[in-house]
């Protein structure tokens, strides 16, 4: 009985757990450690949000068994947000369901819908749920370029040219987790022909749809005339409402799937806590001023970080969304790979980042760096990588030889 599971086996060991792990050794050992690897949020949730759900608490009904496809109110709340930021018209019986984040649909919608053999098309660097959601379903992933360009398309054209079987199922990710790429409605028109034409259905994970910091509004991908024929959307109030915690989440999109979504967690789960569905209604529904002041406060503290690198000498593209940096590694470093330089900076400067190849082997050759600490420990942070990277040589590769002459 020693042989792994044949799920698990297919699970490699989880790269950020390395971080974590060193991590998690300094600070037990007194160090100050500042963490900007996990994209956890770290701003309290609106306390109009937070009076709903004690509010609701109170009251001993809402302690029993809640509704596995999420209250009604809170699926007409989710239907109210769609008209509202997308002029996208659902219905909130057939086509909405609540989920525990975004996370969670994706999993079980992958394992709903998916034979084992089945082809599925995932950018490569993305949100490790993205492919292995698939992979433990028992599906054989091919990646595709992460960035919404003609390379892209292109890759997906091969791909049903030469993929046996053909696919099944697409992922796609923006505002992007990690690279922060940012699609447009043109490009979306493109998804969905191509998915139209070729009978795939297609997953939308707009997760950071209202983290954005410029005139680039992220759109979605069931505002594309036809969309609802081959696609469902996940959506989440983590970064929006800063509810990280609370596992709130929503799929929405083509009646089928939300239909195999529902049957699918039937057998799973009764929904979240009612109180936490009750809140997330008031989210939805309530003033939206908190929203535009949590994208304020990320792009103020995108502009500290990118600024602070930039002045210790790493340059590091500003996103124009997402709550994260996709920082190429310091060319003095590359050699390292990106799990290495990232234990090295966590040693050296003591801050934590998240190593590209945990996202995919195109991730490598980089770090995700998460806006989730306040402006002054992100100076702090920037001060410390520049005195590391000021003092040239490091123990984990030999000190540049000098140039021949």
């Amino acid at each position: 009985m020693s042989e792994e599971f044949h799920r698990i086996r297919r699970l490699p060991p989880y790269v950020f757990a390395e971080v974590n792990t060193a991590k998690a050794r300094a600070r037990a050992g007194g160090e100050d450690i500042i963490d900007l690897g996990m994209g956890n949020p770290d701003s309290a949730t609106p306390p109009h949000i937070v009076a709903k759900l004690v509010e609701a608490v109170q009251d001993p009904r809402t302690h029993r068994y809640s509704v596995s496809r999420g209250i009604p109110g809170l699926r007409r709340a989710l239907a109210t947000y769609y008209r509202r930021r997308f002029d996208v018209s659902l219905d909130p019986e057939t086509e909405i369901i609540a989920t525990l984040g975004s996370k969670e649909g994706l999993a079980n919608l992958a394992s709903a819908i998916t034979s084992p053999g089945d082809t599925i098309l995932v950018p490569n660097p993305s949100y490790p749920i993205h492919q292995f959601g698939f992979i433990i379903a028992g599906a054989a992933v091919r990646s595709v370029p992460a960035a919404p360009d003609e390379e892209m398309l292109r890759a997906l054209d091969r791909a049903v040219r030469h993929s046996v079987p053909k696919p099944t199922a697409l992922i796609v990710n923006f505002p992007s987790n990690p690279t922060a790429y940012l699609a447009d409605l043109d490009f979306y028109r493109e998804i969905v022909s191509f998915a139209r034409r070729h009978e795939i259905w297609v997953m939308s994970d707009l997760a950071y749809a209202e983290i954005y910091f410029g005139e680039k509004v992220p759109p979605s991908l069931l505002q594309v005339p036809g969309a609802k024929d081959i696609a469902v959307e996940f959506t989440s109030l983590s970064k929006t409402y800063s509810m990280p915690g609370w596992r709130m989440g929503f799929a929405a999109g083509n009646p089928r799937l939300i239909s195999a979504l529902a049957r699918m967690k039937s057998y799973l789960d009764y929904g979240a806590f009612t109180p936490i569905q009750v809140a997330a209604t008031a989210a939805l529904n309530g003033p939206q001023e908190c929203v535009a002041e949590l994208r304020a406060l990320y792009r103020e503290r995108r502009d500290v970080l990118v600024r602070g690198l930039a002045a210790a000498g790493w340059e590091v593209p500003s996103p124009e969304g997402s709550m994260f940096a996709w920082a190429p590694i310091p060319p003095r470093y590359t050699s390292l790979g990106s799990l290495e330089f990232s234990k090295l900076l966590l040693e050296r400067a003591k801050v934590a980042v998240s190593p590209g190849i945990g996202f995919g082997e195109h991730g490598e050759g980089y770090v995700r760096i998460a806006l989730v600490e306040n402006g002054h420990r992100l100076r702090q942070a920037c001060r410390s990588i520049r005195t590391f990277l000021q003092a040239g040589s490091n123990q984990a590769e030999p000190a540049l030889a000098p140039a021949s002459v």
